[in-house]
């Protein structure tokens, strides 16, 4: 029997229009920044045009890339609550998939802007076999003292020993899939943010996401036990906001672009791979074409690198080797650059840098259970 596992960042499925920008011009979106607004409540009218203008071809074509992952559990990020998430499904998800996501699971984590993990689930894989939830478990509230985590580098960031480890969550589901157990690991890391103090901003926030790993390993073995993880079933999904490797773009629309694979000397997810704990299985895939984002601050900073993982244990691995996970790129932007070999048509109206499916792609990978 077989089941379809995915990952997506959706990028923002809010219910909630957010007004800082009037002030906080960080947080003003740049077409307001063409026009004189004179008051508040001006700019509040425009803004929610603005979100709401741009809302439905941006989640139509969110509701495409899902429907091309066709999972049978699907891992979400970024979504606001419950409501927007059972409205996104009853709008724009049946419209495409038809009668599928019936069970829908979300926990209200950490996030300062309210962003969660969230999960979808069909009542039965496409085999026809069942799809059982047996528990549910937030991790919201594992500080670093708890788990023995805490760090000098982490009290250099401004963090205490009582802080909560996970910036979001860790949300685990203890499953059944045809009658055998499957234990899924859902999270959203710590975002990498801009340079700061002279330092990029991937290793100046290294430590939390690191701290974050090591918890939801220390989760892991402490269900398992250290020595027994191999032979269980489990993965860990979701976008972690790191790369062990990635692909410079190198070059501009007039003189043509080159692509330099580059392995990174550190990351956080270096974790989860250490000593085979977990397989990244798009890794599988070739140097050029693991990617799930498309990162560019102008000519000289451009990259894709993979932020979105199917991190599976040793022995779903294994049972799974001939196995290659898919990665749907159809609702990417037209300015993202693609290898040589890589190009695909883009869903009905997308544009150039919005509206789009999301930032990132998703990411779906068959899994035999034996």
């Amino acid at each position: 029997m077989s089941l379809r596992l995915a990952t997506f960042n959706i990028e923002n499925l809010m219910t909630r229009f957010d007004f800082s920008g009037f002030r906080n011009l960080l947080h003003q979106d740049r077409v307001l920044k063409l026009f004189e607004v004179q008051n508040e409540a001006v700019y509040r009218q425009l803004e929610q045009a603005r979100v709401v203008a741009g809302a439905d071809d941006t989640r139509q074509m969110t509701a495409l890339a899902i429907a091309d992952a066709d999972a049978d559990i699907l891992c979400l990020q970024e979504v606001d609550n419950m409501a927007a998430l059972e409205a996104f499904e009853n709008g724009y998800l049946f419209r495409m998939v038809g009668n599928g996501y019936r069970k829908r699971y979300l926990v209200e984590g950490n996030d300062s802007r309210g962003i969660d993990v969230a999960v979808l689930m069909r009542e039965e894989t496409r085999d026809g076999e069942s799809i059982e939830l047996k528990d549910i478990t937030s991790h919201s509230s594992v500080t670093y003292r708890a788990f023995d985590l805490f760090s000098d580098e982490l009290a250099a960031l401004g963090h205490h020993i009582d802080d909560r480890i996970f910036k979001r969550d860790c949300l685990e589901l203890d499953l059944r899939i045809g009658g055998v157990p499957f234990a899924l690991y859902v999270t959203h890391l710590k975002s990498m943010g801009g340079p700061r103090d002279g330092v990029d901003g991937r290793r100046a926030t290294m430590p939390v996401r690191r701290a974050e790993t090591l918890a939801v390993r220390r989760i892991i073995e402490n269900r398992f036990g250290v020595g027994e993880t191999a032979s269980r079933n489990f993965a860990i999904c979701g976008d972690l906001n790191d790369y062990q490797e990635r692909v410079d773009v190198i070059g501009s629309r007039r003189t043509g672009y080159r692509f330099e694979h580059r392995h990174e000397e550190a990351s956080a997810l270096d974790v989860f791979s250490d000593g085979g704990f977990t397989e990244n299985v798009i890794a599988r895939r070739s140097p050029l074409d693991r990617w799930t984002l498309y990162h560019a601050r102008g000519p000289q900073e451009q990259w894709l690198c993979q932020l979105d993982y199917l991190w599976l244990s040793p022995a779903l691995a294994r049972a799974n080797i001939a196995h290659i996970p898919e990665i749907i790129r159809a609702g990417q932007p037209y300015r993202t650059i693609f290898p040589p070999g890589q190009e695909i048509e883009r869903y009905p109206r997308t544009g150039w840098d919005r509206p789009k499916a999301s930032d990132h792609c998703p990411v779906v990978m068959t899994l035999d259970f034996k």
